[in-house]
């Protein structure tokens, strides 16, 4: 019986790696959709459901994406004041 549970909870954890990713990621930018495979397949390791981990690594790696261009832009404009 034991075993039967491990079973599933290793059915229930599918990674994404080396290309492989969710099909919402798939029009994404290369550097998005890599980072949102990283904080979905952490999620996914914490426990988190499959739709949940999906969305959520897409809205936080658009996220950071975002705020690192703001820092990015931000140090450039400095230089050039």
């Amino acid at each position: 019986m034991m075993s039967g549970i491990i079973w599933q909870k290793i059915i229930n954890v599918m990674p994404w790696y080396n290309g492989d990713y969710p099909p919402s990621y798939k029009n994404q930018p290369a550097e998005l959709r890599e980072k949102a495979v990283e904080i979905a397949n952490a999620l996914l390791q914490d426990g988190a459901e499959e739709g949940i981990a999906i969305a959520t690594g897409l809205k936080q790696a658009r996220e950071l994406l975002e705020n690192h261009k703001e820092k990015t832009d931000k140090n450039e404009n400095h230089g050039n004041e």
